[in-house]
């Protein structure tokens, strides 16, 4: 028979197992959000590596034709005017700048499924040291095709210390201050990404120039389901989500804002969790 105790500790259970279910739901539908400038981030590189694979193809073409004439040339002169003809002079350096540009969209294809997996797994409660700017880092790459269009974004990081935390879900509120950031912006704007340290923490600030927070909403931003976004552009839970990330973690989060001037959101978090610093 369950006593009063174990009855508490199975609904505490169910509870956390219900927490970490939502807050991989919120993080998959933001992601889902962000699939289409995702996959152009993806499909931009993709198409130049194609389109150079296929001028790289007729190069070879050209430069097979010129070994072959060396098994069918009587004179020295023939091999020259075949290099001329096939402008050997221009092909070679062509070729090296194809091949650099194939392996930088190689690379930048890794980078933005790297990001998706890191933040996109389900990872356990634990908090382990890690490293808050590659936590920004790696949410730009996630979200980038949805901010390049609406705001110059403006990086502006001190020196931090590695933060005892779960980085997947640091990264989640930094999507959310991001994406809610551009979606402020009435034209082209501006967002600053800001960090620094203050005694025993480290914070960070996601600032845009955009419309602002009308005071009537700032008691309820963080109240789960609101949402000022038109249909389809939110679930309402984002910010609510984000700060029972950072409550959990021990932390904070502020807004400064001005109708029409921007807003602040600033997240302290401390460097080592006070569990930590007991044991």
């Amino acid at each position: 028979m369950l006593t009063r105790d174990d009855h508490t500790a199975e609904l505490e259970e169910q509870l956390s197992q219900a927490n970490k279910q939502l807050l991989q739901s919120e993080k998959l539908a933001a992601i889902g959000q962000l699939a289409a400038g995702v996959a152009h981030e993806i499909n931009n590189p993709v198409g130049y590596i194609h389109s150079n694979l296929k001028t790289l193809g007729n190069y070879l073409v050209d430069l097979f034709g010129v070994l072959d004439t060396i098994d069918q040339a009587d004179s020295l002169a023939v091999l020259k005017a075949r290099r001329e003809e096939v402008e050997y002079d221009f092909l070679k350096p062509d070729i090296q700048d194809l091949l650099t540009e194939c392996l930088e969209g190689i690379a930048r294809i890794e980078k933005i499924i790297a990001a998706l997996k890191d933040f996109s797994r389900q990872e356990d409660d634990e908090f382990k040291p890690d490293d808050l700017h590659r936590g920004i880092e790696s949410t730009l790459n996630v979200v980038s095709n949805e901010l390049k269009y609406q705001a110059q974004v403006n990086l502006d990081l001190g020196e931090v210390p590695l933060v005892e935390c779960n980085l997947s879900q640091i990264n989640q509120v930094i999507m959310n201050l991001l994406v809610n950031a551009a979606h402020a912006m009435e034209r082209f704007g501006r967002i600053d990404i800001r960090t620094g340290t203050t005694d025993n923490q480290v914070w960070f600030e996601v600032e845009d120039n955009g419309s602002g927070i009308d005071p009537d909403h700032r008691d309820q931003l963080f109240d789960p389901f609101f949402t000022t976004k038109p249909a389809g552009k939110g679930t309402g839970l984002g910010l609510a989500l984000s700060k029972s990330i950072i409550d959990k973690h021990n932390g904070s989060i502020e807004v400064r804002s001005q109708p029409g001037q921007g807003t602040c959101f600033r997240v302290c978090l401390p460097i080592r969790q006070p569990a930590s610093d007991e044991s």
